[in-house]
């Protein structure tokens, strides 16, 4: 995907999918919502299947939103990424260092006496994203390929790093400062064998199609007719996603406004924070737009379908830390979506430099932007 042309309004330059995504990602968690509340005993029907701990559905409909994105990435360039050290060392001090601390802060601050809920945004704290920011980085025409390398490396450091941090923030730190603990029991094997399905599965599957599909018909087939065609479906993966995860926690969520509000003002925070420094960090770190804006994302998302398993496979289904972890993206996709547009607003006090991103759409592709 490459960057939007300079002139014009954004929503002017979006296909028809693409220019109401908020409406469908509101419409999707009202269904959601919707199906939780009117279809008894389905949010147990949904769960009782799982894949890494993750209700079946949600699993197929994860690895169907991450495909088509990793497909259109252009594995070539990989290396001028890994070599741009500003970048990744920026990235795992927000992500791995300044993120979780916030997280943590904001709950305690926001959610002193209800430890259910805070234990459950300190958990979505820790699980960095590695899903829904492709989806994200894509369309405000971030950098691609060093989005698929950031996703890669927060993937190694989820592996080795959430049970040590879960341990140090709802224990340790705790303790150091008076304050109540909580322990967290989660196998490290686990958190992988998640990562491997949820990022491992889609992100070979987009390797070998690309691979595969330039050295068959070339790349301008690929580009100009493959990409347009499964491009599509990483949108609808993504609604799917939404149905069945709100459906699963909908009488919960309805039934309590006053705690969903109170889950989601840290949250609203945390995002604003997160999204609005790492854009900064990267202005003043000197990337240029595309770079700077993957940062941004990558920095502010997090990957609550990991939360919620640790929550639910940790405290059970029903358990508030398990509620607080569906709040999550309740918050995070309409704010993230709304960012897209901040961000593509902010671009022009970036430095222009030599297009990096991929291939250009053509006006067939249509909604290949998800």
């Amino acid at each position: 995907m490459s960057a939007p042309a300079a002139t014009g309004p954004v929503s002017a330059r979006l296909s028809f999918l693409d220019r109401y995504l908020a409406l469908w990602i509101l419409a999707a968690m009202a269904a959601g919502l919707g199906l939780g509340r009117l279809v008894p005993g389905l949010g147990d029907a949904l769960a009782r299947v799982t894949v890494a701990g993750v209700s079946l559905p949600i699993a197929l409909g994860l690895l169907v939103m991450m495909y088509p994105v990793l497909a259109k990435v252009r594995y070539d360039r990989l290396d001028t990424v890994t070599r741009d050290r500003p970048l990744l060392i920026w990235s795992l001090v927000l992500n791995w260092v300044i993120g979780p601390a916030l997280m943590f802060a904001l709950a305690w601050i926001f959610l002193p006496d209800l430890p259910e809920y805070r234990t459950g945004l300190i958990i979505v704290g820790l699980a960095r994203c590695i899903a829904m920011v492709i989806i994200w980085n894509d369309l405000a025409c971030g950098h691609r390929e060093a989005a698929a390398v950031l996703v890669a490396v927060n993937s190694v450091f989820q592996v080795l790093a959430f049970g040590l941090l879960g341990w140090f923030y709802l224990d340790l730190l705790p303790g150091l400062l008076g304050l109540a603990t909580t322990g967290l029991d989660i196998s490290v094997r686990e958190i992988a064998r998640a990562v491997l399905i949820f990022l491992g599965v889609p992100l070979a599957a987009g390797y070998l199609t690309r691979r595969l599909g330039e050295k068959a018909r070339g790349r301008e087939w690929y580009e100009t007719e493959l990409i347009p065609r499964i491009g599509p479906f990483a949108l609808y993966g993504l609604l799917f996603t939404i149905v069945v995860l709100f459906a699963l926690q909908g009488e919960a969520i309805t039934s309590k406004p006053l705690d969903v509000a109170r889950i989601a003002l840290p949250l609203l925070v945390y995002f604003a924070v997160m999204w609005a420094g790492s854009m900064a960090i990267g202005r003043a770190a000197g990337l240029d737009y595309p770079k700077a804006t993957t940062l941004a994302f990558t920095a502010a998302g997090n990957n609550f379908e990991l939360a919620i398993a640790v929550a639910i496979a940790t405290f059970g289904a029903t358990s508030g830390q398990a509620l607080a972890g569906v709040v999550g993206p309740l918050i995070e996709v309409p704010v993230l979506i709304g960012l897209v547009y901040v961000a593509l607003r902010v671009r022009r006090y970036f430095p222009t430099t030599p297009v990096t991103t991929p291939v250009a759409m053509t006006p067939a592709e249509g909604s290949t932007r998800v």
